[in-house]
């Protein structure tokens, strides 16, 4: 891959940490849309920013990529102060997706996914190969989508092919804004579930906003919850988010039914009793290695069982019982 550096004259690389120093916004009627935030994105990590209505976490997206120019603090990508930079030139070097595409309706998606490329003055070869590159990545085959044009793809298809455009250049940083909140409850799980393998295989430096606890569990590496103001209550991974609110008010955003989200993100090989040297396969439900206590739970209510057998690799490695599972939490609890 290309990888276009927020400072070129660096060597390449493929992700980049954020800093954002006491940052704010405040606009000329006195509004104070977010007071001072601030907050440290690890490069490769996918951070997402999450709170009620008019809290600021779309502002703060923004301002990383000085669509919206802050009225006081410092933001830095890989160390360098970005408000020193030209703000257009920045751009062309942050992918950026937000919830309806905006793809250009006159042109193909080919064209669509080259756009960034082509302003960096690539030429029309290499931006081609690129974009099938990255039509390929997102799941489009290109014999197929690359010469349509946007309304002759679904709603999902169309997010993917945003998610492509933003990645074009190569982008250290990702910035998105509800990505998937416009497409149907269906679509956007094999969206989030498209996205997780796309991160794995990409690694960005990745700010997502979403209103959705739900999509905050199971695409953020961190959770940032925000209150009114852009103030920070809680940045935390999943799992210390859900098990441990700072406060009654995070408490209260996350959900009384926190601790059923809790098991989507921890790992089903907490609560797995080995299999014993040479046992034989068992019968009933199985649910693969790499999954959650959430499949593992769901798979015995599906089949009204008690326990569910661990695969990997197509062998019997051990079970997960009920009651394994529900042990998992008092074992945290007292670490």
């Amino acid at each position: 891959m290309d990888a276009t550096a927020i400072n070129e004259s660096g060597p390449a690389r493929s992700a980049a940490s954020i800093t954002l120093e006491d940052i704010g916004k405040t606009y000329p009627d006195g509004t104070v849309a977010v007071g001072d935030f601030s907050l440290e994105v690890h490069a490769g990590e996918l951070t997402v920013l999450i709170g009620p209505s008019g809290c600021g976490k779309s502002t703060i997206l923004r301002m990383i990529n000085r669509l919206i120019e802050p009225t006081h603090g410092r933001i830095l990508i890989d160390g360098q102060n970005i408000l020193e930079r030209n703000p257009v030139e920045l751009r062309r070097h942050i992918g950026y997706v937000i919830q309806n595409v905006g793809l250009f309706p006159h042109q193909n998606i080919r064209t669509n996914v080259g756009t960034v490329p082509r302003l960096l003055g690539w030429d029309s070869k290499r931006t081609n190969a690129r974009a099938d590159e990255l039509l390929e990545l997102v799941g489009l085959d290109p014999a197929r989508y690359a010469k349509r044009y946007p309304h002759e793809l679904s709603g999902g298809q169309r997010q993917r092919v945003g998610v492509a455009r933003a990645l074009a250049a190569d982008p250290l940083v990702l910035l998105m804004d509800e990505p998937f909140s416009a497409v149907d409850p269906i679509a956007r799980g094999r969206l989030q579930e498209e996205f997780l393998r796309l991160q794995a295989t990409v690694r960005k430096t990745i700010v997502l906003v979403t209103h959705d606890i739900d999509e905050a569990v199971r695409l953020g590496d961190r959770i940032a919850v925000l209150a009114e103001g852009g103030k920070l209550l809680q940045y935390a991974p999943p799992a210390e988010l859900l098990a441990k609110p700072d406060s009654t008010a995070v408490s209260d955003f996350v959900g009384a039914d926190r601790g059923i989200r809790r098991l989507a993100v921890t790992p089903l090989r907490q609560a797995m009793i080995p299999a014993a040297p040479g046992a034989a396969e068992a019968g009933g439900p199985t649910v693969d290695a790499e999954g959650t206590l959430y499949d593992a739970l769901a798979a015995m209510l599906a089949s009204d069982a008690t326990e569910v057998v661990v695969v990997e690799d197509g062998k019997n490695v051990g079970v997960v019982t009920r009651t394994s599972i529900f042990e998992v939490p008092e074992a945290e609890a007292k670490v």
